[in-house]
């Protein structure tokens, strides 16, 4: 009997350990969210995609999006459609189902489909010569517009062709087509189309289009015109310059309201504008915000609802055209990520937290009460996560800055700190779930680490004025922000200042082979993903030259090559005593391979310092086949755990294991 009990305690004491086990790599690759929600226009239904990885050890393939649908009456979740992706989720008007966008396996092209919300098998609605990448559907659900890019034949095909940089781009179109003849009539619009939307009243559209498909084009020279549905030609054109994002009409077809860069030197389109049907000159509203807005939707004729940033918080806030603004819901401790609004009834948003990953919420608009939909990763309730904890503190010239810890689970002495430095620079970090592959979050505090995020000065949710407030002075004040945070760190939270890491993707990389080079005394350990090393030759490799210029430099890299030089991290290479891992994607366009190449060469040529670069074959700017996104956080966390850890100073292995033990 005694016996017996002793098994019953072990094994009761070993499920209580297990509960208290902190997140791993193996977790992280296994985790699911809610990539996107719509709500059906009686507040009825929910549509939603649910992001499923790969098992990164099986097959290295992206991750699925299966579609699900919640019934806010009955309370009950339905999986529709689970063996295979969909894209582009919509409530077909009149039809009682839901549109979306694959490719089957006997597909030629992207293709609209539609399943009813009775169930059964998806049907095939209309399929083009081209891929449709986007729709939208007109009132009654007869007819559609949507945008496709078709190939051109070319003449005189040889067994082998040249590429023409730059030239022979492959443009999109937009379309309309009534769907009970499907003859597809194109658009009068020039350029390469981006978004189609039908007005209310199906007289009009409103059409998207940038001067080619260049990347940089897209970025920085998109414009909004009106196309008469039936001449398809332009009708008129709203006068805008700057980045373009979320754009709607309104209820009644009078206006339209978008969210834009609130000129051509905003590095984001954060700002909301109005404008009429006839075009001109588009007006403005809360010209003082103090943050960043991401997307709208029309109440009614006079009411915008807004999903918008303020700092590391969001909130949903309601809108009068007369400039009035007030908060729908706020929460602390919700980073809300997308809504979608029912009229008077429901809005649905998916929103993350320093606890979960994106989920599925209901707000009820008469009462604001919320209701949590999904648990799509049940078994984190067994995980311990560390503290997670937004902080403040003073630049050196006095500026108040934002950033987020994330404390060890368990605390010896000194703690090690790895510092996460995020992209953009035109980007920030929330207070919600900041853990994924290349962001060691929880898996860095299960390991013993605090984890650190700062919002350094040129990060966005602040304003216009903050977002601007970095340009023309790289690696300068905005990444001495991050030292000044990392300072206030070793000052207040127990910091071991010999033991502070870094990390981050893109400008984020840049900042990680700045602090590995310039400022090598500070860091005992750098990962460095897809960042840039050389400032003149990445001007002349990248995708996006004019975007860098207009929201970044702000002057041309030939009128001081000297400076830029001066801020590239080649230019300190030979100090350099950092251990740094290097990864990027051997297909990135956005920053080029050679970034990392040339500075691996230069540290392997010129110091003895650790340095090991690792390219991804098929993957581009970031990481998006799971085997990749695994490879990439066990690389991560050895690195750091060799050079941060006590008593550990050796390179890692070149191999990993990544077979089950």
């Amino acid at each position: 009997m005694k016996r017996s009990i002793t098994f019953v305690l072990f094994f009761v004491f070993q499920g209580l350990f297990a509960q208290q086990s902190g997140l791993s790599p193996e977790d992280v690759a296994n985790i699911s969210q809610i990539s996107n929600a719509v709500i059906s226009a009686d507040g009825e239904h929910i549509a939603y995609q649910l992001l499923v990885p790969a098992n990164p050890k099986k097959e290295n393939v992206p991750a699925s999006t299966q579609l699900y649908v919640y019934n806010t009456e009955t309370k009950t979740t339905t999986p529709f459609i689970t063996e295979y992706s969909v894209s582009n989720l919509q409530w077909r008007p009149g039809h009682n189902s839901i549109s979306f966008t694959t490719k089957k396996e006997n597909d030629k092209t992207t293709a609209l489909y539609e399943i009813s919300l009775q169930g059964g098998e998806a049907q095939k609605v209309y399929e083009f010569e081209g891929n449709i990448s986007s729709y939208n559907w007109q009132a009654n659900g007869n007819k559609l517009a949507f945008v496709s890019a078709v190939k051109k034949d070319e003449d005189n095909m040889l067994p082998y062709q040249p590429e023409i940089y730059e030239t022979n781009l492959k443009q999109a179109s937009g379309y309309i087509v009534d769907l009970t003849n499907k003859n597809a009539n194109k658009l009068e619009v020039e350029g390469h189309v981006t978004s189609v939307q039908w007005s209310p009243e199906a007289s009009n559209l409103m059409v998207t289009a940038a001067p080619s498909s260049l990347v940089d084009d897209f970025y920085t020279s998109q414009k909004i015109y009106f196309v008469d549905a039936n001449t398809l030609k332009v009708t008129a054109q709203v006068e805008h310059k700057g980045k373009l994002g979320a754009i709607d009409w309104s209820p009644n077809g009078k206006r339209i309201a978008f969210i834009a860069g609130e000129d051509k030197h905003d590095p984001i389109d954060g700002r909301i504008f109005i404008a009429e049907t006839s075009g001109g000159t588009p007006q403005m509203l809360q010209e003082d915000f103090e943050g960043q807005f991401h997307s709208l939707s029309w109440k009614d004729n006079k009411n915008l609802t807004l999903l918008g940033s303020e700092g590391v918080y969001s909130s949903l806030f309601n809108l009068n055209i007369n400039d009035k603004i007030s908060k729908v819901f706020t929460s602390q401790n919700l980073n809300i990520t997308g809504f979608s609004a029912a009229t008077n009834k429901h809005i649905a948003f998916t929103a993350n937290a320093a606890e979960h990953p994106r989920e599925l919420f209901v707000l009820n608009t008469k009462n604001s009460s919320i209701n949590k939909i999904t648990d799509s990763n049940p078994w984190l309730k067994d995980r311990k996560l560390g503290k997670q904890e937004v902080i403040t503190y003073k630049a050196k010239d006095g500026l108040e800055l934002q950033g987020i810890l994330i404390h060890p689970l368990e605390k010896s002495g000194k703690t090690p700190l790895i510092t996460v430095v995020h992209g953009g620079p035109e980007a920030h970090y929330d207070n919600g779930w900041l853990t994924a592959y290349s962001m060691p979050g929880q898996v860095g505090a299960a390991n013993g680490y605090a984890v650190f995020y700062p919002n350094y000065r040129g990060s966005t949710g602040r304003g216009a004025e903050f977002a601007k407030s970095s340009q023309g002075d790289p690696a300068g004040k905005e990444f001495d922000d991050i030292i000044d945070g990392i300072d206030y760190l070793i000052e207040n939270y127990n910091i071991d200042k010999n033991k502070v890491g870094v990390t981050g993707g893109s400008y984020g990389g840049y900042a990680t082979a700045w602090m590995s080079t310039r400022h090598t005394k500070r860091f005992a350990a750098g990962v460095m993903s897809v960042g840039i090393s050389n400032n003149i030759s990445k001007w002349g490799t990248s995708d996006i030259p004019e975007e860098m210029f207009l929201v970044h430099s702000r002057q041309r890299i030939w009128e001081d090559y000297k400076f830029y030089l001066e801020r590239s991290p080649i230019f300190y290479a030979d100090q350099g005593e950092t251990p740094l891992l290097i990864l990027h994607g051997k297909e990135d366009t956005r920053v080029d391979p050679g970034q990392s190449f040339e500075l691996y060469r230069h540290l392997k040529t010129r110091t003895e310092t650790p340095v090991r670069l690792v390219l991804y074959p098929g993957e581009g700017h970031g990481n998006r086949k799971a085997t990749a996104r695994y490879d990439f956080m066990l690389r991560m966390m050895r690195w750091f755990d060799s050079y941060l850890k006590e008593g550990v100073s050796e390179i890692p292995a070149t191999q990993l294991e990544l077979q089950e033990k």
